[in-house]
């Protein structure tokens, strides 16, 4: 990692994983070691405000210029197990506190904690089990750490590789056992259960509430249960906003079969209560045969642009008419998410600190989808919810919603260059990062 490009960036903190092998301590238990060697898996938090930046008050990575960058290290989801009953439980405590104390001597700021609702909310609606995170907190604050946060509503076991993984909790897996239309589903009429879609943001159909109505009695549960943490052990509150906790489409299903890079993708909208959504919106454009379905020639999961007429520049291409109603209002659709989520999270906190003197910052992320960048249609993007072309910001939007609920942004890929990208795929994460 080079001091010199760290001095450029308005760094709020900077995350690790501690599966990468750096300069932090970790036992052999958690497939950790000491080697300093550069970590290929640098994420950012770019801040919407100035005044989020101003109140990083952490020292942890000293650059040539004597900036001061927190260090954050993410825990391991493998790190806790399911018992016999299906009840979370850490590994191995006395190694794990061994090794937050060997963390915090080498100059480590905090842990990254991803907070599961398949873990907290696993058997029944309103049963809310905290005892993992209430045990491991206490071990990270007892350590003299502080933590950052990610309250999460997706599920990993399809990238997990079968260790550690977490799925949604069991009562929305039998839910959608009967009605797979809670998930998002592609062209085909594939569907995974790792989030479920947006489109039951405002149905009632999980146990009688919205999926909007889970994710807020959640983050109360939440905030509630850790009240005395918030702002003083807990500095940052991430949430989940989709896939892997980022706000986008599972466009790009990674661990399933159906997609590998640099695919483009394909428009997860096909779930029925998306399809009636875009009816709506089709017939209040004057226009009720766009909402039959999505663009039909817009290729498949592993497609390139090229050949790819909706990508491509055409009477029938992402220009149209068509093209441009529909992914406004594929794209609106995403923003409207984030909005509803992120609005209900900041009156949550706001109300929580009412009366303290300290603060927490609260994040959201965004997927990083660098390939095919360069070309005037961005597919990638498009399928992942993003209406971010050579001709139109996509990133602009997300971002007003972001810095109107104070939310700071997450970007992951910050340590790719584009000189260490295949040309042939016409990929650009370092212009990503600078347009977002």
């Amino acid at each position: 990692m080079k001091t010199d490009f760290l001095d450029s960036l308005p760094v709020v903190s900077i995350m690790f994983s501690l599966k990468t092998k750096l300069m932090f301590l970790f036992v052999t238990e958690l497939e950790l070691s000491l080697i300093c060697i550069p970590c290929p898996d640098v994420e950012v938090l770019i801040s919407c405000s100035m005044d989020a930046r101003e109140k990083s008050r952490s020292m942890i990575l000293e650059s040539s210029k004597d900036k001061r960058v927190p260090i954050f290290v993410m825990m391991p989801v493998d790190a806790f197990t399911l018992d016999a009953s299906g009840s979370p439980r850490i590994r191995k405590v006395k190694a794990l506190t061994v090794s937050l104390k060997a963390l915090k001597l080498a100059g480590v700021h905090g842990i990254g904690v991803e907070v599961w609702w398949g873990i907290v909310e696993r058997f029944s609606p309103f049963d809310y089990n905290w005892s993992l995170y209430e045990e491991l907190f206490k071990l990270i604050s007892d350590s003299g750490l502080k933590l950052h946060v990610a309250l999460s509503f997706h599920s990993n076991i399809h990238s997990s590789n079968g260790k550690g993984g977490v799925s949604l909790p069991l009562w929305i897996l039998e839910i959608g056992d009967v009605n797979k239309d809670i998930y998002y589903r592609d062209q085909h009429g594939f569907s995974n259960n790792d989030y479920l879609t947006l489109g039951v943001d405002q149905v009632p159909l999980l146990s009688g509430r919205t999926a909007l109505q889970c994710y807020e009695d959640f983050m109360l549960s939440f905030v509630n249960k850790f009240e005395s943490f918030v702002g003083s052990v807990i500095e940052e509150i991430s949430i989940g906003l989709g896939p892997s906790g980022e706000l986008r489409y599972p466009a790009h299903p990674f661990g399933d079969g159906r997609w590998k890079f640099p695919g483009i993708g394909e428009f997860q909208c096909y779930d029925k209560y998306m399809m009636e959504d875009l009816k709506m919106a089709a017939c209040r454009e004057g226009k009720p045969q766009w909402g039959d379905r999505g663009p039909q020639n817009a290729g498949c999961y592993n497609s390139l642009p090229s050949g790819v007429p909706f990508f491509e520049e055409g009477q029938e291409s992402f220009l149209s008419d068509y093209g441009c109603f529909f992914l406004e209002w594929y794209s609106g659709r995403l923003i409207c998410h984030a909005d509803a989520i992120l609005a209900k999270a900041a009156k949550i906190l706001k109300k929580c600190q009412e009366n303290e003197q300290t603060s927490v910052m609260l994040v959201a992320k965004i997927g990083g989808i660098y390939w095919w960048y360069q070309t005037l249609s961005h597919p990638a993007e498009l399928t992942a919810g993003y209406y971010n072309t050579a001709l139109r910001d996509g990133y602009e939007p997300v971002v007003s919603v972001l810095s109107r609920h104070g939310a700071a942004l997450h970007i992951p890929c910050l340590e790719m260059m584009d000189s260490e990208t295949p040309p042939t795929y016409l990929c650009s994460p370092e212009g990503l990062l600078k347009q977002a």
